[in-house]
């Protein structure tokens, strides 16, 4: 990346740098070799120091995404977003057009079950739908002014994003991934559709992902922008989410958390405990590698998405199977890779009931006695390469070979 992809100025501070990640979107069939040029993209963010924004580096891989099952969280969320852009008045005209995520999803159904038709005759539309769409555009600048252009003269269109804001309040690195290239702030949205022609007036936060905004923006100002667009911009600046330092402590966020995501593993394994996993989701992909995760530590995730049932994690040996082998596998922990799916898994699945684990929060246990803890010595977080091959070492990772396997639960 040779300059910002919003505002083109060539000026960046690196604030998350993962080193060498598999492809979030590459799924092997279970049992293929796990090579080390599967693992060998790297993965880093930059924040432009003119306009703001957050940004991939650079992305040498090609997507290739099985589709996954839309979430009900994501589902509700939607419908809870429609009926506040109605009850705020913005839903005006009738016809609208969308551009499409590649995770699936959409909420034209939404906006055709209030009277609008899909504007497939047309160039233009009078409601132009963005959901978590955007970012997978390399050219945010270019992106921004064709979303523009797609809008009637007194148009509106409507942007929703994961805030970098709650990215960095609850340190979610694993948001993290290639083929997201960008990661908001309202702040650098509100810059990005200027230069596009289009001014920022109304935004709603939800808590979807921990901190979601959907921003409405038109071609000219009906009014000025309303007073939570103006606290949201307020809250951002307080929180310096467009410092390079503040925006840097995702970095120890990654190192911190998944070394006692590694710890708390080994602990499990040492005791016997069978770890699974929920959700082959992309955010699960970072962690199972910047933690070193093979089948000895998880012995499976489930997914409820057929596409991926079959096939491994990324860059690892970890095999993708059904709800229904993880139930019949009597897990005794689940790690849950996506914390908004709680609330459904928890209902779809009670037989599940108090054995959910965040990978946040997970505890850090001591090793049992007479086993020696692992040395947190060893870490070089920003540099796995110069891990030490020892006999405790396996291809600059750790090795969870000698504590107890998980390997063989689980026939895929």
């Amino acid at each position: 990346m040779m300059a910002c992809r919003g505002c083109g100025v060539a000026v960046f501070d690196r604030v998350l740098d993962l080193g060498s990640m598999p492809a979030a979107d590459f799924f092997p069939p279970v049992g293929s070799p796990v090579t080390p040029a599967e693992s060998a993209h790297c993965l880093t963010m930059a924040l432009c120091r003119e306009c703001g924004l957050a940004q991939l580096v650079d992305d040498d891989t090609a997507p290739e995404e099985p589709r996954g099952v839309e979430p009900e969280a994501l589902r509700t969320q939607a419908c809870t977003a429609v009926r506040a852009v109605a009850d705020a008045g913005y839903l005006t005209g009738d016809t609208v057009t969308e551009f499409g995520s590649p995770h699936g999803g959409t909420w034209l159904p939404l906006l055709t079950a209030r009277g609008f038709r899909v504007a497939t005759d047309r160039r233009t539309a009078s409601v132009v739908i963005d959901c978590f769409g955007i970012m997978h555009e390399p050219d945010q600048r270019a992106a921004f002014s064709v979303r523009a252009a797609a809008l009637d003269a007194d148009g509106v269109l409507l942007i929703q994003f994961h805030s970098l804001t709650a990215i960095v309040k609850h340190q979610q690195w694993t948001a993290l991934r290639h083929g997201h290239f960008a990661y908001y702030s309202l702040t650098s949205l509100r810059r990005l559709l200027a230069d596009a022609g289009l001014h920022l007036t109304h935004a709603w936060l939800f808590d979807l992902y921990g901190g979601t905004v959907l921003a409405a923006a038109r071609r000219s100002p009906c009014a000025p922008p309303t007073p939570r667009v103006h606290r949201i911009l307020v809250d951002e600046r307080m929180a310096g989410v467009t410092n390079p330092v503040t925006v840097q402590s995702l970095q120890l966020a990654a190192d911190t958390n998944a070394a006692a995501f590694r710890d708390w593993l080994t602990a499990m394994a040492q005791r016997h405990c069978r770890v699974f996993a929920y959700g082959a989701a992309s955010r699960a992909v970072p962690l199972f590698a910047h933690a070193g995760v093979d089948r000895g530590l998880v012995a499976a995730v489930a997914d409820a998405s057929t596409a991926k049932q079959g096939r491994r994690m990324p860059g690892t040996d970890v095999p993708i199977i059904s709800p229904e082998q993880l139930l019949r596998a009597h897990p005794d922990k689940v790690v849950l890779t996506l914390p908004d799916l709680l609330p459904e898994v928890s209902q779809r699945y009670p037989e599940l009931s108090g054995r959910w684990v965040l990978p946040s929060e997970t505890p850090r246990v001591p090793a049992p006695p007479l086993i020696r803890a692992r040395s947190r010595e060893h870490l070089a977080p920003r540099h796995r390469e110069t891990y030490a091959d020892t006999p405790t070492t396996r291809g600059g990772r750790l090795d969870s070979r000698s504590a107890a396997s998980n390997r063989d639960e689980v026939q895929p």
